[in-house]
């Protein structure tokens, strides 16, 4: 009897003494709660702080008993926070590979096939990008790399450039710059620019400019530069519309604006609509855009609460 109870203190001691270890002390696993912890990594990956996110995601990971359908979403989220937030394609890679390889029967696997190519394509492995798409592609036909069409125009190393390629630039190009190169001497003048500059970036990147502090900084730039220019392409420009009557009404406002001047900057002579037509268009198209793009950054200013301190300014 009292051979028994002496057991049963004993297990009582090991129960509570794991209790205290995996919930008052004794390192992370078990003191937070698994669904708390994932929750945590998400609201970084909002906040922008993606490094972190993937810490406590790959902590999620490691310190957690969950299912295999849960592992490969995870690991997916990992993988697609260095591919698309980072753009740190070896680390994404790994990912998706662990995914490929440890589980191989999840959903996921026709998008993570295709971004296994994608990673290995920006890593310039391109034959690897190809065996990944001649393996896959009876399991997912949409996998398969879709080349712009037309014969091969120029050839760099084993990189083909087709005449889809070469046309797919030009339209990239402003209109005015387009229209230039409707003679085909122009537009193999334009391959040849557009293949030294493929060349050129080659170099620059086996010479390490990729991660250069002022390339770096530059890109940013630029890239917020077309963030914004496609902000104002959808709420601004988007939103002008402009009809016949409008461009009657703005000559008639305006008409001395359009007609000829002497050199005292007196009326000499009226032009009709007809002959000033694309001036006036334009001119009512920068009142209007003015217009949306001032009251665009008003409700902005209001919706932030922006303050301007006038008199620090020197």
């Amino acid at each position: 009897m009292k051979k028994a109870r002496v057991y049963v203190l004993a297990v009582a001691a090991a129960v509570l003494f794991t209790v205290f270890v995996n919930g008052c002390g004794g390192g992370n696993k078990g003191s937070v709660k698994a669904d708390k912890l994932r929750e945590y990594a998400g609201d970084l990956i909002n906040k922008s702080l993606y490094p972190q996110a993937i810490q406590e995601y790959q902590r999620y990971l490691d310190d957690y008993s969950i299912d295999a359908r849960e592992r490969a979403n995870v690991n997916y989220i990992i993988a697609n926070t260095y591919f698309d937030r980072i753009k740190d394609y070896e680390n994404a890679l790994t990912y998706y590979l662990k995914i490929k390889h440890l589980y191989p029967d999840n959903s996921l696997m026709p998008e993570v096939n295709k971004k296994i190519v994608a990673c290995l394509e920006r890593l310039e492995l391109t034959e690897d990008a190809q065996q990944v798409l001649d393996e896959t592609v009876q399991m997912d036909p949409t996998a398969v790399r879709k080349k712009r069409p037309g014969n091969v125009v120029a050839q760099i190393g084993n990189r083909e450039i087709t005449q889809g390629d070469l046309d797919f630039e030009i339209e990239q190009l402003p209109p005015s710059f387009r229209d230039q190169l409707k003679d085909p001497q122009r537009k193999l003048d334009f391959l040849r620019e557009y293949v030294a500059t493929e060349l050129l970036y080659d170099t620059a990147k086996r010479s390490g400019f990729e991660k250069d502090q002022d390339v770096v900084e530059g890109a940013f730039q630029a890239k917020k530069s077309l963030m914004v220019r496609k902000l104002l392409q959808e709420r601004v420009a988007g939103k002008v519309e402009i009809s016949q009557s409008d461009i009657e009404l703005y000559y008639r406002d305006h008409i001395a604006d359009f007609s000829e001047k002497d050199k005292d900057g007196k009326v000499v002579k009226e032009k009709p609509l007809a002959d000033v037509q694309q001036q006036v268009q334009q001119a009512l198209m920068q009142q209007r855009y003015e217009q949306e793009y001032r009251g665009l950054i008003e409700k902005m200013i209001r919706a932030e609460g922006v303050k301007f301190y006038e008199s620090r300014v020197q």
